[in-house]
């Protein structure tokens, strides 16, 4: 059987895109705090179809709809901490049971157990600053449980997702050292910074070093910046992680998306050639986007293995 780490080695690898975009598609509202987390309590069967969806259009990852689940985000929906921890391992569930329907063995296929910022369990678009307030040791303490639980349902990988300060990045180093399962780190950029304003080639030192980590790499940014990001992020001499946005652009306080999407597909060859090795979309990439992304893929797949094709 192919783990991961041998698969990411073997890379590039399709990751999907957003999985809130999708549901959203689907007629679903996910306007509360709880986000996505509500369909895991009310309608768990719609998030396994969504994760289907992307493995239809190609993806060959998963990533779980865990990123706003938090024991204090639920607590207001009256969950107990058990109850937390049973829903985010359904979480991991739905998402390896589309697996296997898709027909894609575990050797195949992969499922990446999302963990948000503790901004996203604000709901107030603070992921986006990393203005917490909060030091490394109290953001150790706040993602500790939540690691531990996923890692308790045996996703094949942790995906370590839209970190957008210095002292979040390194909270989450030191909590996945003591894990057990490989993850990635992907941070969330603006104009070739972490979103707070701090060294994204520091960031990436920091979790390039960390026991454990097996990619490191930008989400939930525009696709433009990816380039210069992968730059800084292989230098750790790890593989690297790019999904970017459709382009369009979320206003926290109004709640809505603005603006045009762009194409990304176009853009994979390059990212590749910089180092990318996992490959996908994030807010607002819908299924016919991660099925580009995929023949793109393929399609460099194809070269490298036959280089006289053209």
């Amino acid at each position: 059987m192919s783990s991961f780490t041998d698969a990411v080695a073997a890379g590039p690898i399709v990751l999907d895109g957003g999985l809130g975009t999708l549901l959203e598609a689907h007629g679903h509202d996910l306007s509360s705090s709880l986000w996505s987390a509500r369909l895991l309590l009310e309608d768990p069967d719609a998030i396994r179809r969504a994760h289907a969806e992307f493995f239809a259009a190609g993806a060959r990852v998963a990533i779980t709809s865990s990123y706003q689940v938090s024991y204090s985000g639920l607590d207001t929906a009256g969950a107990s901490r058990a109850e937390v921890d049973m829903i985010l391992a359904r979480s991991v569930q739905l998402a390896r049971d589309a697996r296997d329907e898709a027909g894609l063995g575990p050797d195949a296929a992969w499922v990446a157990a999302s963990v948000g910022p503790f901004g996203a369990a604000l709901a107030d678009g603070s992921e986006y600053t990393g203005a917490y307030g909060l030091t490394v040791s109290q953001l150790r303490e706040w993602h500790r449980p939540r690691l531990h639980a996923l890692a308790a349902a045996e996703p094949d990988v942790i995906a370590v997702e839209t970190v957008p300060s210095l002292a979040e990045v390194e909270a989450l180093c030191l909590e996945l050292e003591e894990v057990g399962i490989p993850a990635w780190i992907s941070v969330t950029i603006s104009d070739g910074a972490l979103r707070s304003g701090a060294s994204l080639a520091e960031a990436f030192a920091l979790a390039g070093s960390a026991s454990g980590v097996v990619g490191v790499g930008v989400n939930c940014c525009d696709a433009a910046e990816v380039s210069g990001a992968l730059t800084m992020a292989v230098a750790t001499g790890l593989p690297g992680v790019a999904y970017p946005n459709s382009g369009e652009r979320w206003n926290a306080e109004t709640r809505q998306w603005s603006g045009e999407a762009v194409g990304i597909g176009s853009r994979v060859g390059d990212w590749v050639a910089g180092g990318a090795r996992l490959i996908g979309g994030c807010c607002r990439v819908r299924p016919d986007q991660i099925a580009e992304l995929a023949r793109s893929v393929a399609l460099l797949r194809s070269v490298e293995t036959n280089p006289w094709r053209h």
